[in-house]
Order: C-alpha cells, then sequence, then structure tokens
C-alpha cells in the first residue's frame, strides 16, 4: 500500500504539533510505503527538512504557492481562450455555484497552458465581471480584478503541480492540502482521509477578520474562498477525523457529512519518559516551568514573558524555560528578544531546539500561552513526565486538563483565558505556591494520557483506517 500525506507548511520543515504527529504516524507504519507531499511558500525552502524523514519515505514532492509560471517561457500562442466545457468548469469555481470540481481538476491535470495567460486573460476577466456585477458592485472593479487574481494564483500553482499516484491520499488538513488531496484521489480513482488538527476554515475565518491587510468586502471574499474548498474536501474524503468531539461537531457544522465523521485522539509513547533524567542540584531552589514551543505569534510568546514577569515578581522561586527553535531574522522572534531586553527579567532560559526528554524532568509544571491550538502534543508530554499544564484555552486544552466525557479524574492542571497576563501570572504562583497540589495534578495528568492519550492506542485506531481505505481501494494492506 502507497500512502500520500499531503501537508501544507509544516512538515518536514518544522519542528513540533502536527510535524510531530505526521513524523511518529509514519513511524508507526514501517512497511508502508509513504510519500510526502508538502506545500510551501516559495523554493527558498526547497529540501531544507528538519526531521531525518524515515526509511520507509521514498518520495518528497513540493508545491510552490509562490512560484515562476514555468510554462509561460515556452512558445505559446498569443492569445489564451477556454473551451466551453473548461469554461463552464472554472466558472463554476470563480461564482461559487454548484462548483464542477471533477471538471476544474481535468482542465488542470490535462491542459498545457500558462497560468499568467490564464488570470490575465479574458475569459477569466468576463467571469470576474460577473461575479463583481452580482455581488460586489460597491468597489472599484480594477481593485477587485487583481485581488481575484491574486487570490486564485496560488490555488491555480497547486492545481497545475503533477500529483503522485497513491492507494491513499491522506490530507492534514483542508484548504490547499485538501484541495490537492481531493484532487488526486479523484483523478486517480483513489481514497482519501482527512485527519485536521485544527478546523482550518474557521481558523483561516479568524485570521481574515482580525487581519489589517484585507479590508470591506475583500474579507468576506476570502473567507468564502477558503470556505469552498473545505467544503470540496468534506465532499471527498471518505473518512473524516478530529482530535475531540467539540473539533467533530465544527466539522459538521460546516458541511462535512456527520456519518464520515470520527474523534481519534493525539498518542504519544510514554516510555520514552519512563528513565529521563531529574532535578539537578540548581533546580531544587526554583519551581521551573516549561514552555515548549517553537518561537512564533500563534504561540503568543510576549504574552508569556510579561506574564512570567509579574509572576516573578510575586514569586521569586519561579523559573521560566522556553524551550525551542526560532528563526534569527524572524520578525517576531525580534520582537521578543527586544521585549526580554526591555524587561530584564530574572530566572528565564531560552534553550533554543531540544530534547525534550533531558529536560521534562527538571520541570515542576509547563505551560502554553497559544492563541490557537488542537490538541497540543506538548501537553501531553508534560504529562508523561508527570507535570501539570497550565493552558490558554484552545483547542482541546481544557479537555485534556479538566477531562471530558466519563473523565472524572480531576484537573491536571490550571486553563486561562487567551492574552491573558494575569490570568498566566496567577496560574504560575498558584502551582508555585502550592507544590503539592501542583504534585497531585501532575499525577492526575499521567493517569489521564495513560487511559486515553498513548501512542498504542493512535496506532491501533490509525491501522483500522489505514486497513479500511486500502479495503476501499482494493489493495493489500499489511504491518
Amino acid at each position: 500500500m502507497r500512502v500520500c500525506i499531503v501537508v501544507e507548511g509544516c512538515y518536514p520543515y518544522v519542528v513540533g504539533g502536527v510535524s510531530s504527529w505526521v513524523h511518529s504516524l509514519i513511524k508507526q507504519f514501517p512497511k508502508v510505503d509513504f510519500c510526502i507531499l508538502t506545500i510551501v511558500a516559495d523554493r527558498a525552502s526547497r529540501g531544507k527538512f528538519v526531521y531525518e524523514l524515515p526509511e520507509n519515505v521514498s518520495e518528497v514532492r513540493e508545491i510552490y504557492v509562490q512560484d515562476v509560471d514555468w510554462v509561460g517561457h515556452k512558445k505559446r500562442k498569443r492569445r489564451f481562450r477556454l473551451n466551453k466545457k473548461d469554461s463552464q468548469a472554472l466558472r463554476s469555481l470563480i461564482l461559487n455555484e454548484e462548483i464542477n470540481w471533477r471538471g476544474v481538476f481535468e482542465f488542470f491535470h490535462d491542459s498545457h497552458f500558462s497560468i499568467n495567460d490564464l488570470l490575465m486573460g479574458k475569459d477569466f476577466l468576463l467571469m470576474a465581471q460577473e461575479l463583481y456585477v452580482k455581488k460586489y458592485e460597491n468597489v472599484t472593479f480594477s481593485d477587485f480584478l487583481w485581488s481575484l487574481r491574486s487570490m486564485y494564483l496560488p490555488l491555480f500553482l497547486c492545481l497545475k503541480t503533477p500529483m503522485p499516484k497513491a492507494d491513499l491520499y491522506h490530507c492534514v488538513s483542508t484548504g490547499y492540502a485538501g484541495i490537492v488531496g481531493s484532487m488526486a484521489k479523484m483523478l486517480n480513482d483513489s481514497t482519501l482521509l482527512l485527519s485536521e488538527h485544527g478546523i482550518y476554515s474557521r481558523e483561516r475565518e479568524e485570521d481574515i477578520i482580525k487581519a489589517s491587510w484585507v479590508q470591506g468586502v475583500y474579507k468576506n471574499i476570502w473567507i468564502e474562498y477558503f470556505k469552498k474548498m473545505s467544503t470540496c474536501t468534506y465532499e471527498q474524503a471518505n473518512q473524516v477525523t478530529a482530535l475531540f468531539e467539540y473539533a467533530r461537531n465544527l466539522q459538521v457544522e460546516l458541511g462535512c457529512p456527520e456519518e464520515k465523521t470520527m474523534v481519534t485522539p493525539n498518542g504519544i509513547d510514554p516510555k520514552r519518559f519512563e528513565n529521563i533524567p531529574g532535578k539537578q542540584e540548581e533546580d531544587n531552589q526554583f519551581f521551573n516551568i516549561g514552555a515548549v514551543l517553537r518561537i512564533a505569534p500563534i504561540k503568543d510568546v510576549k504574552t508569556l514573558i510579561n506574564a512570567f514577569y509579574y509572576a516573578k515578581q510575586r514569586e521569586p522561586s519561579l523559573k521560566l524555560w522556553i524551550m525551542g527553535p526560532w528563526e534569527e531574522e524572524d520578525p517576531y522572534a525580534k520582537e521578543v528578544f527586544s521585549l526580554v531586553e526591555s524587561l530584564h527579567p530574572e530566572d528565564l532560559v531560552f534553550t533554543g531546539r531540544i530534547d525534550v526528554t533531558q529536560y521534562l524532568g527538571r520541570m515542576d509544571a509547563t505551560i502554553l500561552s497559544s492563541i490557537s491550538e488542537g490538541q497540543p502534543l506538548t501537553i501531553l508530554e508534560g504529562f508523561a513526565a508527570k507535570c501539570p499544564a497550565i493552558a490558554t484555552n484552545v483547542g482541546n486544552c481544557e479537555g485534556l486538563i479538566y477531562g471530558e466525557g466519563d473523565d472524572q479524574l480531576g484537573a491536571a492542571g490550571i486553563v486561562t483565558d487567551t492574552m491573558s497576563v494575569a490570568g498566566l501570572s496567577e496560574a504560575m504562583v498558584k502551582l508555585a505556591r502550592e507544590p503539592e497540589l501542583a504534585k497531585h495534578m501532575g499525577e492526575i495528568g499521567y493517569q489521564r494520557l495513560m487511559n486515553k492519550y498513548q501512542l498504542s492506542q493512535m496506532r491501533e485506531t490509525y491501522h483500522s483506517l489505514y486497513r479500511k481505505m486500502a479495503e476501499l481501494s482494493g489493495v493489500p494492506f499489511t504491518n
């Protein structure tokens, strides 16, 4: 069986989160031939992998959403026009009217044309004019047209990329990854499995609403753009998974047929943490809190640092470890270190990229200040080391920390509001001043992990799913 994992903006270029999940999943099935179809910004990322790929990954293909129009360099007719069939399919996409996805996919797969010629041609202009007259006559047409061109360019680049053949396409999000997987599944008469870690279209909607780069009706246009890609993926997928029940309900609310959905929690291997190094002599004077994260806006590291600064003034025993990588030239990373220079907080350590098993045994708690998450592996890894968790109320953090369903174990930490300096600060102080409570919470977290979130349980779930997909494709599955 050949499985093509389709990802966007993560594996194998970025550590943690979804990337860790993908890497772990591949390693669980050593007899399955995996290929990676990964969507990144441009060719500057080419081949810059931060993971050592498992031996059963036979191929990595990259798709660039910002790229040169290579076909445009070849000799072609001066004027580009669509035939009636292709025009109707593309029109259904642009106007979002009963989209003929098969027609769209076949057009991009079978035709040899320049995307530049398509976007700058008469056919696209007429479709844009029709959409403009129907819905958007209150804005300047030239601005509207160029916005539409810039919007569809990355999608068209994705659709023009040759698809590797596989028995199963396994997408870890909707959006561009979902559309690419849907196209490959349809054209190769294969199967499609969607495993959402966050609800992509809802996350993009939230981003667009907050964004300053898009204003007025253009926010609605972009939101609709991502929604129709998600709808396509939900329609084409043979099975759709979510990490927790609330996320599954959101998928159904966004149009995914309920009978396709199921909950498949994350899992980690607790054995990795059985004999990890414990506290060093220098640690005994501190209450160590570990934040395992990549320094990026979505992790809201600046709020975390501010919270620690105020907590440290109230409770001198606190020490914060920020454990994860950053890009030296990244603007957000520069803002983080500028904040540190201005506050000069004592006992704040940046470790860079680390092996968490070498550090978590020294921690008394973990902390997560993100503004968006799915079901964070860092909380589960902390539980494996019997560390309670402080986390913002995003994704399934509340379910992991307080339990859900028939789980009556109790609190394994403290949940706070997002972007709350006061909430995070108060939680740090509370656990530091009540070490016995923190220890008890850590034991609860460990028990919760062992009951529901072990890697062996996740592997069993995906073994069943892969077998089911193999049967639908008519191919053998052994592992």
